[in-house]
């Protein structure tokens, strides 16, 4: 492996701890399989970091991969204490893991979102106690009462983005299914499961997510602060133009939330990665609408195949310093990774 190899930044894991966290998603994807055996295969790729996911690293020239707890992780968990215990957890084990390798793997939080004062102190002991370069989070945490989702757009999370400015580090924003109780009949999914997950459900959800946190006035007020998205940023940088032109109209400016509008944020707090989309003209239409400084190689391991991720890059016709940015330099600066470039 040339010691020069891509890093790719959302990369998913599972601890034996929270294998159980994937038994609902499971029952999404695999609706009336009762049956142990694929549950088990698709667990056994997330727990391998050091055999199979290493050796293919190894013939594919990934040099380095940032590792995260996979989707819905504690973003799942509606009680507010157990959501705290599995994060740490969950933590503590991938610290562990990443020692073994740290020239290999590094780890973003896992986190609790019910309380953002918790969130931000368990971010803050992830990052200077364990190591780690940043969080992740599933788009929105699932709780209890009224809508039974919470965003992070609102004053409530203020401590948390505070703590994130305060760290300097990037929150990766993640997408994840929606819950079993969302999947009723008459409902936007249960009527229409096809939609359902990375196809469709994905980036149509957390998009709007991201929109929120651009338009509500958080980078005004932490202008520091700095979040990730994935799958070429969820497909919102095709539509920054058109969203930025109509926020921008005198009626909406007048009383719109944000000093700026969707197109400045982009620009300044939000970054971009390949994960899951290996597609070159999009790739290139997000390096020039929010500059390539902006834009990160990613994989989206176990979901996405190493190979065939790697096999695309080699056919991506960036020039040679873009491509080099593209494919680690950025994610070096904006994670502060122990690597060369």
């Amino acid at each position: 492996m040339s010691t020069r190899g891509t890093i790719a930044v959302e990369e998913a894991i599972i601890t034996p701890s929270t294998k159980w966290l994937l038994e609902e998603t499971f029952a999404i994807l695999n609706p009336g399989d009762s049956s142990n055996k694929a549950l088990e295969a698709h667990a056994a790729k997330l727990l391998d970091i050091h055999d199979k996911r290493l050796a293919t690293m190894d013939a594919e020239g990934v040099e380095y991969m940032l590792l995260s707890l996979t989707a819905p992780g504690c973003q799942g968990i509606t009680d507010p204490k157990l959501a705290e215990k599995t994060a740490k957890e969950a933590n503590d084990w991938l610290a562990c893991q990443v020692a073994k390798r740290p020239e290999r793997f590094g780890g973003l939080a896992a986190l609790s979102m019910h309380d953002p004062e918790e969130a931000a102190q368990e971010l803050e002991r992830a990052v200077k106690q364990l190591g780690f370069f940043g969080g992740l989070v599933n788009d929105y945490q699932s709780i209890e009462e009224g809508s039974g989702r919470e965003y992070f757009d609102t004053a409530k999370y203020d401590p948390f983005w505070k703590k994130v400015e305060e760290l300097d580090v990037p929150i990766y924003l993640h997408p994840r299914y929606v819950s079993i109780k969302d999947l009723q009949p008459g409902s936007l999914y249960g009527d229409r499961p096809h939609l359902q997950g990375a196809a469709v459900q994905f980036h149509l959800d957390l998009s709007y997510h991201i929109y929120a946190l651009c338009s509500s006035g958080v980078f005004d007020r932490f202008p520091g602060a700095k979040i990730v998205a994935g799958h070429l940023g969820e497909n919102i940088p095709l539509n920054l133009w058109r969203a930025s032109h109509w926020y921008n109209k005198p009626s909406k400016k007048a009383t719109r939330p944000s000093k700026e509008d969707y197109n400045y944020y982009f620009k300044h707090n939000v970054y971009i990665t390949t994960s899951g989309n290996f597609f070159t003209p999009g790739l290139k239409l997000c390096a020039e609408t929010i500059g390539i400084d902006r834009c990160m190689y990613s994989i989206d391991t176990p979901y996405e195949d190493i190979e065939e991720a790697q096999a695309w890059w080699r056919t991506v016709d960036l020039d040679g310093e873009a491509k080099e940015e593209v494919g680690r330099t950025n994610a070096i600066k904006l994670f502060k990774l122990p690597l060369e470039y």
